[in-house]
């Protein structure tokens, strides 16, 4: 996974992205950058426990059905479904048709509900588990972390579900808590920026 891919540009890149077309898009404009609305924030964990024993080209190519099935992911619409939206959804051929996972995003709507009730935002919440850039292993050569364990634990203690240390470190790579992009990566030094110049919430 620290192997580089040259892109169009002539510059390195992540070797993943170069897995599959509509990975360089996603990799240079998305992957990696700190993100503090609680929507995005709310969708990414969502995607990242569909994703669990999936791959992740699977999910982005189908994040437009997801965002339509589920209301663009808005906290209070989805907290309000019913059974009949998950029989509904389970009959939606666009996006993975898991039962114990879309109920999980309905029961995890509402858990997001109090904990803005009491957090103020999700993402106050989430970027209290930013880990310190010195304590991070090598990019990409990691699938959990102290930080994603104990961010998972206490998210399942709030009686969350499908979000395992593994969804969790998975999460926090792509919303920018950590940045996890190869150290020769042209987006590298990006990111870097965008998060000296964010303001943590």
């Amino acid at each position: 996974m620290t192997e580089s891919f040259v892109g169009p540009d002539g510059g390195s890149r992540c070797r993943w992205c170069g897995a599959a077309p509509e990975f360089l898009d996603y990799h240079d404009n998305e992957w990696g950058f700190p993100v503090d609305d609680d929507r995005r924030l709310f969708e990414k964990l969502c995607l990242e426990s569909f994703q669990s024993g999936l791959s992740w080209r699977t999910i982005l190519a189908k994040r437009d059905n997801f965002r339509a099935a589920f209301d663009n992911f808005e906290l209070d619409k989805v907290a309000a479904f019913t059974g009949q939206d998950v029989e509904r959804l389970l009959q939606d051929e666009g996006i993975v048709r898991h039962r114990g996972k879309i109920e999980a995003v309905i029961n995890n709507a509402k858990r997001a509900q109090e904990l803005v009730k009491t957090q103020g935002s999700l993402a106050a919440f989430f970027w209290g588990y930013e880990p310190e850039a010195e304590a991070l292993a090598e990019p990409q050569t990691a699938s959990t972390s102290d930080e994603s364990v104990a961010l998972s634990k206490a998210l399942k203690k709030m009686g969350w579900k499908f979000v395992g240390p593994t969804t969790v470190y998975a999460f926090m790579q792509a919303m920018g808590l950590i940045n996890d992009h190869a150290k020769g990566c042209v987006v590298r030094a990006r990111v870097e920026q965008s998060r000296s110049c964010f303001q943590r919430p």
